[in-house]
């Protein structure tokens, strides 16, 4: 279901104080098919009512667009990056901003991207070649890499959106198990 198939014509009043609406969870990932929706609400500084009574009003609208029941928590800087916030990783690294439309951590000027390492000197040759298809196509079809935007950056290494995870690693790990997944900031 991804962020972006339900955002066309999304139009949400807001007060001034809300800084960003973000979704995160597994409705963020390309190919899922939620149950439920994650939000976060960052506001300015405000009272906890207020944040509560403006995030029910947009919990209201964003249910009525999706069909799909809406989790929504509402923070401020502050609270959002407190260390007892244990969604605080997933909205930065994974959370897509509803109001720019774009990863919620590049509004700190951090751009998440997901590394997959990976060893195939295990492999027998057939498998070699099997997850160089994976990756680069075959036969005028496309491989993972150009059909979801992802790059070879150094040999066995190679650079993805956070959305595409999923789809990378369950693809991959079909043919080896060696592989591991580092989540990365860039600027």
């Amino acid at each position: 279901m991804m962020h972006k198939q339900w955002l066309k014509n999304l139009k949400l009043n807001c007060s001034s104080n809300v800084l960003d609406i973000v979704q995160f969870g597994s409705s963020i990932f390309e190919n899922s098919n939620p149950n439920d929706i994650d939000m976060a609400v960052i506001f300015e500084k405000i009272p906890i009512k207020e944040q509560l009574n403006e995030a029910q009003k947009i919990k209201q609208v964003l249910q009525k667009k999706t069909g799909l029941k809406i989790h929504i928590n509402s923070y401020d800087l502050y609270s959002l990056f407190d260390k007892s916030n244990f969604a605080r990783e997933g909205i930065l690294f994974y959370g897509k901003s509803l109001i720019t439309k774009q990863n919620f951590a590049q509004r700190f000027g951090l751009v998440p991207k997901i590394q997959i390492r990976y060893d195939l000197s295990n492999l027998e040759k057939r498998d070699k070649v099997r997850f160089n298809y994976a990756l680069s196509g075959r036969g005028g079809n496309y491989g993972l890499l150009k059909k979801y935007g992802g790059n070879l950056i150094a040999p066995k290494i190679i650079e993805i959106e956070p959305e595409y995870e999923k789809i990378f690693v369950d693809r991959l790990k079909e043919i080896t198990e060696r592989i591991e997944i580092k989540k990365i900031f860039g600027g």
